[in-house]
């Protein structure tokens, strides 16, 4: 099934297949803004390979292909976990749906001291399977590992994806009353959206050989911290830092310059916390800067939530 029949078929239900996890900026609250920033060629079907290089929850790859007229999508992330989660449920739903809903069975029927030693239990037993994983090979084990991926994430506080340096999943336990943990829907939906599509783990320069003047590819690095006690990027272990920044915006030109790929790429605004630290315009001076309004909620101060504007970087 090509992805434009996928698209035609989602589109005519109520609900569109949405993000199976809570992803640490996420970009859901963006897609309408995003949309009018997207390149022309994609909204007149002259683009025929999408491309993500830093996958994460998914939110523009779910709103893009149920939208556009794409033939073939190519994801990327550096988080084993998160690629394995996609994996499983574009090759098995069922299976995952059927080890989720045991899940969601046993903690809906346990007390609040119950389900915190629930959910502690499990993140130990999903840090300690980390050890020795067999990534490459999809098996049952495949099927628990992501079950509890997606529990932990559901049932964590603030529903968000944290790694320590050595890779263990760290969040604390969040007192939800009943978290959808199994959504058996959404599951099947985005199952059905992932067929044909190439999910790889890895760098970012993955599809180097693939890019053309065709693609368009979507760049959403770990974002740059716009204060000391912002950053959310050790959802993987390696961090990402201001040279890792410098790296990613030569590829950035390399895509631009030598296949004419049309790119857009996020990132955060030093402009809200210093108006003088211009790092993005000055690495991105040649392109077009844009900015976005965003809610982000993910500051432990809650006086430091709300509006802020964020970069969205494009060659076209």
């Amino acid at each position: 099934m090509s992805q434009l029949q996928i698209s035609n078929k989602i589109n005519k239900n109520t609900s569109l297949a949405k993000p199976f996890l809570k992803w640490a900026g996420g970009k859901t609250q963006l897609l309408e803004q995003f949309d009018k920033l997207y390149p022309q060629q994609l909204k007149e079907g002259k683009v025929n390979k999408y491309f993500e290089l830093f996958l994460g929850g998914g939110a523009v790859f779910f709103y893009v292909i149920q939208k556009y007229s794409i033939e073939k999508v190519f994801l990327n992330d550096i988080n084993k976990d998160l690629i394995l989660g996609y994996k499983v449920i574009q090759q098995n739903p069922h299976g995952l749906i059927n080890f989720l809903s045991q899940l969601q069975q046993n903690y809906y029927q346990s007390d609040n001291k119950q389900r915190e030693k629930i959910f502690y239990k499990i993140r130990q037993d999903y840090n300690d399977q980390r050890i020795n994983f067999d990534y490459k090979n999809l098996s049952q084990k495949s099927l628990e590992r992501v079950s509890f991926l997606i529990f932990i994430n559901k049932t964590c506080f603030n529903g968000l994806y944290r790694t320590n340096k050595k890779g263990d999943f760290n969040v604390p336990f969040g007192r939800y009353k009943n978290p959808k943990i199994c959504d058996e829907t959404n599951i099947l939906k985005v199952s059905q959206i992932l067929q044909d599509v190439t999910l790889v783990s890895g760098n970012y320069d993955n599809f180097d050989k693939l890019i053309d003047n065709k693609s368009f590819v979507y760049i959403d690095p770990p974002y740059r911290p716009i204060n000391k006690t912002s950053s959310f990027t050790s959802y993987a272990k390696s961090g990402f830092n201001d040279q890792n920044q410098i790296e990613l915006s030569q590829y950035y030109k390399h895509l631009s310059e030598d296949y004419s790929a049309k790119i857009m790429l996020s990132n955060s605004n030093p402009h809200n916390k210093e108006l003088e630290d211009n790092f993005f315009h000055y690495l991105y001076s040649d392109y077009k800067i844009n900015e976005v309004y965003a809610s982000r909620m993910v500051n432990s101060d809650a006086s430091k939530r709300g509006k802020i504007t964020e970069l969205v970087i494009t060659n076209y």
